[in-house]
């Protein structure tokens, strides 16, 4: 579960990025959370990683607060989350499936559960003959899968994605919605960031948070 209460974020620069955010997430939540282009959407990821503090107000994400004085705490955390960020942050000159491994490298898994899993992962997302593909001779599109099939792989509590739409054509967009709304019925929360509200199918129970120059207004779906 994810719960803030009044919480500010206000960067170096003076940047008043998020406003006051009351807002309650529960496991196996799928929540699209949308506004445009520096309304606060990526500062809201990123407090929910610990890569920000609230400036003020409290925030506990998966039963860890998240504030100065509790690194140990949220380093373990960031084990539980799988981030998909705007840019992928693949390795050339690495595989699809050493892209995927390697992503699970500081993690509490033996060699075999790396292994079984990334494959698993890279199936999952369609990409099962392109395990032994470099990823530069990849397209945009598969490499935005392989990047997925990383968050995968660890088994995470709590997805966060960070555009995962961008630069894609309508039917590969709605694809990469499907495969991460899919998850829910492993009872993973799914946080996704997106421009795209044309897009958004959402069911009922799910989640939409509209963000606009750092202030938040949510609503269930019925």
């Amino acid at each position: 579960m994810i719960e803030a209460r009044e919480v500010c974020l206000k960067y170096a620069d003076g940047t008043e990025a998020l406003k006051n955010v009351n807002v309650k997430i529960e496991n196996g939540d799928i929540v699209y959370v949308t506004g445009p282009s520096g309304s606060g959407k990526t500062s809201l990821l990123k407090l929910f990683m610990g890569i920000e503090y609230p400036t003020s107000g409290s925030l506990t994400v998966l039963g860890q607060p998240i504030s100065k004085g509790q690194t140990s705490g949220i380093n373990k955390l960031r084990r539980t989350i799988g981030p998909v960020f705007q840019q992928f942050r693949l390795i050339k000159g690495r595989t699809a499936l050493e892209n995927v491994m390697l992503g699970m490298r500081f993690l509490d898994f033996n060699k075999d559960e790396i292994m079984e899993n990334s494959k698993a992962s890279l199936k999952n997302v369609g990409l099962e003959d392109k395990i032994s593909s470099l990823v530069e001779n990849l397209s945009w599109g598969e490499c935005q899968r392989v990047a997925i099939a990383r968050a995968l792989a660890r088994k995470p509590a709590l997805i966060l994605a960070d555009e995962p739409t961008g630069n894609l054509d309508r039917d590969n967009a709605v694809r990469i919605l499907h495969l991460l709304t899919g998850l829910k019925d492993k009872k993973t929360t799914v946080i996704i960031t997106t421009h795209a509200t044309h897009l958004i199918d959402g069911k009922k129970g799910d989640m939409l948070i509209h963000i606009d120059k750092g202030s938040i207004c949510y609503e269930r779906l019925e």
